[in-house]
């Protein structure tokens, strides 16, 4: 039997977020185990005036390594989504989902440093320590959560 990976996922939406964001955790839950879902929580757009986004972050498991995962999980879930890339990265999207970290390894440390990131991922994992901050995730989205208009939108996911 082949070894089951834990990867934490970010999630996030600026086009329907409200049924795009519940549909990807759906579907992710036919590629693979979902053992936490955050709150999704609702943030301005960060490098475009674009609509707010939504955010949420997922602990999932699957035997697949991190290329087959983003290769023939999330990029397929992404494109029956209808997400369209760009050259524009912070263009409106109906889904984006990125790795954040691979069995306890974090990784994308430039998601890192954005609250959209850290906060829904605290409620996931609250103990885990944070990779540039070394301090415990519950913290940091704790002070994050003070320097920036972020707000927690239970209902979505129905939290």
């Amino acid at each position: 039997m082949k070894k089951h990976h834990k990867y934490y996922l970010s999630i996030g939406s600026n086009i329907q977020p409200e049924i795009n964001i519940p549909k990807t955790i759906e579907l992710l839950r036919e590629y693979g185990n979902i053992q936490i879902i955050s709150n999704a929580w609702e943030s301005h757009a960060v490098g475009t005036s674009g609509p707010n986004f939504l955010n949420a972050s997922a602990l999932f498991s699957t035997p697949l390594n991190p290329k087959e995962l983003k290769n023939t999980i999330i990029r397929s879930i992404e494109a029956t989504l209808g997400r369209v890339r760009s050259s524009d990265k912070n263009a409106p999207r109906t889904i984006d989902i990125d790795i954040i970290m691979v069995d306890d390894e974090p990784c994308n440390l430039d998601r890192w440093k954005n609250p959209f990131v850290v906060i829904p991922m605290s409620e996931v994992a609250p103990e885990l320590n944070h990779p540039i901050e070394h301090q415990k995730l519950s913290s940091v989205a704790e002070r994050m959560s003070s320097q920036t208009w972020i707000k927690k939108r239970p209902e979505i996911l129905n939290q």
